[in-house]
């Protein structure tokens, strides 16, 4: 069974939390990845006590904290970058840890292939950082997911820094990006990362150039049972929406 629910980026980017949660509720959405920066104001610099508030207003919901989102990135030529971006990492798991919430994305981003750099060479350097996270992530019970994004956002790529970073508590977040689909199928890209997708993004349901059909019978087939997230740009119904595309989800998922 496929859940639908929604990343805040970028229909829900300026609504706070008790938006969020009554807006999402009243559209029948299940779950939210609460994107770094927006308007929730769920960060890592929260203390304890705006922590426990956080939590005990999901638990009192019917919405799920499913992801924090994260802009971490670990392809910088600068060692110093790249540290720092760990550490950044830590911190948002340690929030998603606080919240009770049971993953955190991370993502390639931009031009990651370095100037002079052999490409391989730079999705070892990503792998090897993630293998770090993902160790600090599993000692507190959160699962790192990495985000199908940037110029190396192609599932070959994703493949070749999974093997270097060869860590259980690191999965990917599959983005439904039109380099997925080849002669009009997603399958070739899917076996690579089947088994491996903890979260899924997916965009404009009406899209014809992208085959939706035949993602959620794949993702129904591999046994994924996870979240998959609108995200969509702003609408000033937004409710209405969200209703509408909840309702062309679970038709194109088979759920209707």
């Amino acid at each position: 069974m496929l859940h639908v629910g929604l990343v805040t980026y970028n229909l829900a980017r300026d609504w706070d939390l008790a938006t969020i949660l009554e807006r999402c509720a009243a559209a029948g959405f299940e779950s939210v990845e609460l994107r770094t920066t927006h308007g929730h104001g769920v960060e890592p610099t929260l203390s304890p006590e705006a922590r426990r508030d956080v939590r005990a207003r999901f638990a009192s919901s019917p919405v799920r904290l499913c992801g924090i989102g994260t802009v971490c990135e670990y392809h910088s030529p600068d060692r110093e970058v790249v540290e720092q971006n760990i550490a950044a990492t830590a911190a948002a798991v340690d929030l998603a840890a606080d919240l009770g919430c049971p993953g955190v994305k991370v993502r390639p981003n931009g031009d990651n292939v370095r100037s002079g750099i052999p490409k391989a060479e730079t999705l070892r350097q990503i792998g090897r950082a993630l293998a770090r996270c993902g160790e600090y992530a599993a000692r507190r019970e959160v699962e790192l997911r990495l985000e199908m994004h940037g110029s190396v956002a192609a599932a070959v790529d994703i493949a070749a820094i999974l093997e270097a970073c060869g860590h259980p508590s690191v999965r990917v977040c599959w983005n439904c990006n039109l380099i997925d689909v080849k002669n009009g199928s997603v399958a070739g890209d899917f076996a690579l990362m089947r088994g491996r997708i903890g979260l899924v993004h997916i965009q404009e349901l009406w899209n014809t150039n992208y085959p939706w059909r035949e993602l959620f019978r794949l993702l129904n087939a591999s046994g994924f049972e996870g979240d998959c997230l609108a995200e969509i740009p702003a609408s000033p119904d937004p409710v209405r929406l969200m209703r509408y595309y909840r309702a062309l989800f679970q038709e194109l998922a088979g759920q209707a």
